[in-house]
């Protein structure tokens, strides 16, 4: 999913105020006592309409104010949400949910399985223009429902009775149990989206839940937001928190004041701030299933020019940039799919694809292709935009990357737009830039959850760089090789290869972030891949 640009370098005032000794505060007392948690977020929330979410913050709130079949646990483990029992066919082609009785709907609607036909259906229907459809790729009709060739109601999904849910595949999804955990698999309530129309998602009112909590106070433009108790959810009894109460800040130095005057229970750092509190308690490192990668613009010819590509990311030294600028245990990217995500025969994915050319500095070739590449193009020079978020950490990452780019290769002019999170994804998707600073988090834990999206024709390839050989080791892994593990490993493995030696995209980083937690919040549960954050069993210790 789409991933909001962590601030990630903060300012003299941060370590200023990291001399100050951390203190409570009367009203962080009364918080704890009523099990209010109140979380530092570091982007606006663009949506809540989980057809059309994409992005991390979203579907952090969508994993704790809603719920699909499964819920994942620790380490990503299946855990039962509305469904009590799965059998699945001889075949692995026909999984038969049984769902929970009594589950309630925020607005006191029964949540039945009709909810989650509706649900998908409205998902694939090519009109609502989700741009998480392609998961659905592999459940029967899926494909020809979104190329607009058969309806919405022949997707292989129907409700037998209330309680009763039946999904037929095309061909095997390995990980089809951890898609079922994620929020674009989640039940809608069809009565409220019909109600809310295009409002829909778009405001906490506008919206009905059915997971531990629900939504209040967001407007939709807003900056902060709480997530309550659902008095209405199926388990709340083994809900703890009374309320979360989040709060955006691009600043790191002013996240980290309100963390010391008890204003805040958890926040993330900057690079200075990290270093200073390293060993703390309340130190924490969140390493992640991600990726921060340069998309190019290839419908611009200057863009279609491999040592162009090549020449940009060649000047840039990763090792550099994340000791020196990010601070925070983020990694240099061995490719795109990030390390430790999945591994074969104890071979790590990210070791097995991995293309040293395509992730490593080295200004001499970079200033040979360069030339190369400009007289390729007819140009002596070449400026261009690099877009990217407006947080502190994103600010200084682009500063970075320009100075890299202007002062090793001849005649590259680079202007910097830093702009809202949301504004950045709007543009993305739009076209709008030359080079953009990408983030991508796997929603589940499987390769095919980077790699699926630089298809010709994915609508995460906002680049739109196009490779058939790419195109058709990803269609083989989905599709003849998909039930041979081994064949299957070595089709994703190839196919990162392409996309790395051909500078599709550029990896850059593979993100971790410092935090400092209150080391009374307890119980909360992050996972690397999907959606990171499960609140359902978190509570605020010592009262």
């Amino acid at each position: 999913m789409k991933l909001a640009k962590v601030a990630a370098a903060g300012s003299v005032a941060a370590l200023c105020a990291l001399t100050l000794g951390a203190c409570g505060s009367k009203s962080s007392d009364d918080a704890a006592s009523k099990q209010v948690l109140n979380w530092n977020e570091s982007a606006e929330l663009p949506t809540m309409d989980l057809s059309k979410a994409t992005d991390v913050v979203s579907f952090d709130m969508l994993n704790n104010s809603m719920e699909g079949l499964y819920r994942l646990g620790k380490d990503s483990k299946i855990e039962p949400g509305l469904a009590t029992k799965t059998n699945v066919s001889s075949n692995g082609l026909k999984y038969t949910f049984t769902l929970r009785k009594g589950a309630k709907w925020s607005n006191g609607d029964e949540v039945t399985a009709s909810d989650f036909v509706y649900s998908w259906r409205r998902t694939v229907n090519p009109k609502t223009n989700s741009q998480y459809a392609y998961l659905f790729e592999g459940i029967k009709n899926a494909d020809d429902i979104m190329n607009g060739k058969k309806q919405p109601s022949e997707l292989g999904i129907k409700a037998e009775g209330k309680y009763k849910l039946v999904v037929t595949l095309d061909k095997q999804i390995p990980y089809f149990k951890l898609l079922m955990g994620f929020g674009t698999f989640f039940p809608q309530n069809q009565k409220t989206v019909e109600k809310y129309g295009s409002k829909y998602g778009t405001a906490a009112k506008y919206m009905c839940y059915n997971g531990p909590f629900e939504m209040t106070k967001w407007t939709g433009t807003n900056l902060s937001w709480t997530l309550k108790k659902n008095k209405n959810y199926w388990d709340k009894k083994n809900v703890k928190l009374d309320a979360i109460n989040y709060k955006v800040n691009k600043s790191n130095s002013t996240a980290y004041n309100l963390y010391q005057s008890g204003k805040l229970d958890a926040v993330s750092l900057s690079a200075e701030q990290a270093k200073q509190l390293k060993g703390q308690s309340g130190y924490t490192v969140r390493q992640a299933a991600s990726a921060f990668y340069f998309q190019y613009n290839q419908t611009k010819p200057e863009f279609q020019n491999k040592k162009i590509r090549q020449a940009i990311s060649m000047v840039v030294d990763r090792k550099e940039f994340v000791n020196k600028v990010l601070g925070n245990g983020s990694i240099p990217a061995k490719g795109l799919v990030s390390t430790g995500l999945a591994t074969r025969n104890g071979k790590d994915f990210a070791d097995a694809a991995y293309v040293k050319d395509g992730v490593t500095v080295n200004v001499a070739k970079a200033k040979k292709l360069w030339a190369e590449g400009l007289k390729e193009i007819g140009k002596d020079s070449l400026s261009f935009g690099l877009l990217s978020d407006d947080t502190d950490g994103a600010k200084k990452t682009t500063e970075f990357i320009q100075s890299a780019i202007e002062s090793n290769l001849k005649g590259a002019k680079v202007e910097c737009a830093n702009v809202p999170f949301k504004t950045r994804l709007n543009r993305t998707n739009q076209g709008q830039f030359d080079v953009v600073i990408s983030a991508w988090g796997a929603d589940f834990a499987d390769p095919i959850s980077f790699l699926d999206m630089f298809t010709s024709d994915n609508s995460y390839n906002a680049g739109k760089w196009k490779n058939a050989q790419y195109d058709k080791l990803i269609e083989a892994s989905k599709t003849t090789d998909a039930g041979n593990a081994g064949k299957r490993w070595d089709d994703l493995v190839n196919a990162e290869k392409i996309l790395i030696q051909e500078q599709g995209i550029s990896p850059l980083y593979q993100q971790a972030t410092a935090w400092m937690v209150k080391p009374k919040v307890k119980g909360v549960i992050y996972n690397s891949a999907g959606a990171n954050y499960n609140f359902k069993n978190a509570y605020i210790s010592g009262n």
